[in-house]
């Protein structure tokens, strides 16, 4: 089933990375979620978990399955923040990428830019050794409660992210691709 096109995307990658095999990796590991995420199937079922007062945890439900079995991602991953010990830091999920590298997808809903969630993930993927590669998810439109006005974590998501890619600016984190459900 393939819909018209809902899924927002942001790709980000540092100027020396464009064209590594790295971030080949990473775009096409990206590219098989996004149609995924993109199925009119899939889409009724984020759209039903995209409530008020609803979780993150509930969007991962939609593509845990995907993620694990055909992405070949880990839920949960331990031992990545090893070195900082009784961090208590786990990605959502993490994804090897070549020798020395991975991605680390984050899913975010309600505190994306209120708690600034999306700045903690972008920190975690940046002190962590064994991934240079972000995945985050986050809503294009987000309501907190039926009464209230809604706001865009994708469109702030995407002002914050950006300058991170900026020569001169650069951190570990070598490649973004934001995703707005």
């Amino acid at each position: 089933m393939k819909s018209q096109k809902s899924m927002s995307r942001l790709d980000l990658v540092q100027k020396d990375y464009g064209k590594s095999e790295e971030w080949v990796q990473v775009k096409q590991t990206a590219d098989k979620l996004e149609r995924y995420l993109d199925r009119v199937d899939t889409q009724i079922k984020i759209r039903d978990a995209n409530i008020p007062g609803a979780s993150s945890g509930q969007i991962q439900a939609v593509f845990r399955d995907f993620a694990e079995r055909r992405l070949g991602f880990t839920n949960e991953a331990e031992g990545l923040f090893k070195k900082y010990q009784n961090s208590g830091l786990r990605p959502d999920y993490f994804k090897k990428i070549g020798e020395d590298s991975g991605i680390i997808l984050e899913v975010e809903r309600g505190k994306t830019n209120i708690n600034n969630m999306d700045f903690l993930d972008f920190w975690k993927c940046h002190i962590c050794v064994h991934a240079h590669y972000l995945f985050l998810m986050v809503p294009v439109e987000l309501r907190q409660n039926s009464t209230g006005r809604s706001s865009k974590p994708f469109d702030v998501t995407s002002k914050h992210m950006t300058p991170f890619f900026e020569e001169g600016n650069y951190t570990n984190v070598r490649g973004l691709v934001l995703f707005g459900y």
